[in-house]
């Protein structure tokens, strides 16, 4: 039996126009308030669209329930809805879908999404001027795909919202301690610690973020959560107009169900892709506009950082204190390490990090965090503690040397959807935030103007965020040459040139083509885990609360069917049956014995590993019904 949380419609500000609006609470629908406007009602809204979602199971029992939304009509200034077109594979009709016309769309509630909402609307409020903004959401909440655990920097939330330590941000617990171990199997060696937390806080970023979407609200943002951009609009001269997102109540074989709905169409003057890192429309927009030739060149390069929190016992908690690890259990030649967090409430956030140009195919990211729980220096912090959470995302590391253009005709790349991440600090959450205020107050300049959105890519060179990755540059590609002359380059980089060497490394290999064959690799054997420090992929699944509808088409694909029989198993030994943490992909012996890959996608975490570091770039992520997969946020 799953128990629903309803997401209850609120009344949005009246413009001069008598504009309304209705989006569905975030922050409130897990700490109501019960006099604010957000959580007001007006009925007199639901009277031309009502969205009823299908119910979602998962194919683990997770008891997380996802809710029933419904999505009502806007009366907007210059006219009603306008009519799109959507289609369903097999004999079904071609149809029409609504469209809803806005001045900014923003993909994305993310810190780089809300930030853009917030400050764009901070200086509609400065000018008293009326431009409307929507964020779409693919998460069933806001935060929903966000899991807790972050140490966060709070300079571009200083800029954005200079009183949010009056205004009860979630944002409590200072850092204490910052160290840094280089582990050997048995052993943590003390290393000087680089990533100067000092003013630094540990939080939940989901907790943040669904602040910020309140923030967002009060000013008039309009946020739907549950809908997942599957589409961007273009007009006849190629210009982005918008995007649309996907049909829901689709069935596996393409059919429409009882349940169906189309898409909507949202359009925007200006169009952000605040996706997060490896965003799907994102990747399409910048492949088709050639944008990484135009930015700084480089192929961008990804790690895989899977996530638990922890609950332990009080007396092997110390609130604020971070630890960083590099070495055990990963050889000497494939980049990655630890962080463990201590938060509030006697929670820990433990992760470890792989980077996804890894070249041995029989090394699994997942089976490696469990291996680090058991070293000595991590063991004692866990025992007796219990798991709360686990997931997984891939981040950017390419930093740089990496960012393509940011702008194409329409809109712009924010946030980690372009490649913010300071890959020594550890941290893309501020420059992420950064990246979204610049873009809006470009986006605001196009429209009340009269600029150009080319400016954003002037004021981001221009901005602290470039001074800070260009002396970041070299950390990540120096160990390219392995662990040990990797600290050798980067205490270089840090300690002695401080970013201002006259070089600029390379990355190596795309991570994909890093992989090598089996027939060249040692086989490595993982321990079984004990479930209590360690544990199996199913018993993981079920702590991220992840959910998705069986029937609907599969928003895994593959560009070529036969490629996993015909390359992937004989010659690199099935890798993705071993980077996914999810275990989305197993080789199963069909009726005649012949191994055939078996794709689970609801156990998609939405990490996008496999988009990233299949062989041959079979894999194709594409967005399911919105409101699927991981729920961090519940918790």
């Amino acid at each position: 039996m799953h128990r629903f949380i309803s997401f209850s419609s609120k009344s949005k500000l009246k413009s001069s126009q008598k504009r309304f609006s209705t989006c569905y609470s975030t922050y409130n629908s897990i700490n109501p308030r019960p006099n604010s406007p957000l959580t007001q009602t007006n009925n007199a809204l639901y009277d031309k669209l009502s969205y009823k979602r299908p119910r979602f199971s998962s194919v683990f029992s997770s008891g997380f329930p996802l809710n029933p939304l419904k999505i009502a009509t806007s009366t907007r200034a210059g006219g009603e809805f306008l009519s799109g077109r959507s289609f369903c594979s097999g004999a079904e009709a071609v149809i029409s879908r609504e469209s809803m016309n806005y001045d900014v769309v923003i993909v994305g509630a993310g810190p780089a999404g809300l930030s853009a909402a917030i400050r764009f609307k901070q200086l509609c409020h400065e000018k008293n001027v009326d431009l409307s903004v929507c964020v779409v959401e693919k998460g069933a909440q806001v935060g929903a795909h966000i899991l807790s655990g972050n140490v966060f920097e709070p300079r571009a939330l200083d800029e954005l919202l200079p009183q949010w330590k009056q205004e009860d941000a979630p944002i409590h617990v200072p850092v204490t301690s910052d160290k840094f171990l280089l582990l050997t199997k048995n052993h943590a060696l003390p290393q000087p610690s680089p990533f100067n937390n000092k003013g630094n806080y540990v939080i939940s970023l989901s907790e943040l973020v669904r602040w910020l979407g309140v923030k967002a609200e009060e000013l008039g943002v309009e946020i739907y959560p549950g809908f997942a951009a599957s589409e961007v609009l273009y007009d006849v001269d190629d210009k982005v107009i918008g995007v649309a997102t996907n049909d829901m109540g689709v069935a596996k074989d393409g059919t429409r169900k009882d349940i169906f709905q189309p898409g909507v169409e949202l359009k925007g003057k200006v169009t952000l892709l605040a996706e997060g890192c490896r965003g799907s429309l994102s990747e399409n927009v910048i492949s088709k506009y050639n944008l990484r030739d135009k930015g700084q060149g480089q192929h961008q390069t990804y790690a895989l950082g899977i996530k638990e929190v922890w609950e332990v016992s009080g007396d092997k908690h110390y609130p604020g204190l971070v630890l960083h690890t590099l070495g055990w259990p990963l050889d000497h030649k494939t980049y990655g390490g630890s962080f463990l967090y201590h938060m509030k409430d006697r929670q820990v956030a433990i992760g470890f990090v792989v980077a996804l140009n890894y070249q041995n195919p029989f090394l699994n990211p997942y089976e490696e965090f469990q291996k680090f729980k058991h070293h000595p220096a991590i063991r004692n912090l866990l025992e007796r503690g219990t798991v709360l959470q686990y997931g997984a995302r891939t981040l950017n590391e390419g930093g740089y040397q990496s960012i393509p253009y940011p702008v194409f005709p329409g809109g712009a790349i924010i946030g980690c959807s372009a490649g913010f991440l300071n890959v020594p600090k550890i941290k893309g959450t501020h420059t992420a935030m950064k990246s979204g205020m610049v873009a809006a107050e470009t986006a605001f300049g196009v429209l009340h103007e009269g600029f150009s959105m080319e400016a954003y890519w002037e004021k981001l060179i221009n901005s602290w965020i470039w001074r800070e990755l260009h002396a970041a540059r070299n950390f990540r590609p120096a160990f390219e040459y392995g662990l040990i002359p990797g600290l050798v380059l980067s205490a270089l980089e840090h300690y002695v040139m401080k970013g201002r060497s006259p070089w600029t490394l390379k990355h190596g290999k795309p991570d994909h083509e890093a992989t090598k064959e089996a027939r060249l690799c040692p086989r490595i054997e993982y321990p079984k885990p004990d479930g209590v420090l360690s544990f199996d992929v199913p018993t993981s699944l079920y702590r991220s609360n992840t959910n998705h509808d069986h029937d609907q088409p599969a928003h895994l694909r593959l560009r070529d069917p036969q490629i996993p029989e015909l390359v992937n198993l004989p010659i690199y030994d099935g890798p993705e049956s071993r980077y996914c943490p999810a275990r989305v992909y197993e080789y199963m012996p069909d009726e005649k014995g012949q191994l055939k890959l078996q794709i689970n996608a609801q156990n998609c975490l939405h990490c996008k590993a496999c988009d990233i570091k299949d062989p041959k770039q079979n894999i194709q992520w594409t967005v399911p019904e919105g409101g699927g997969g991981p729920g961090y946020s519940i918790v």
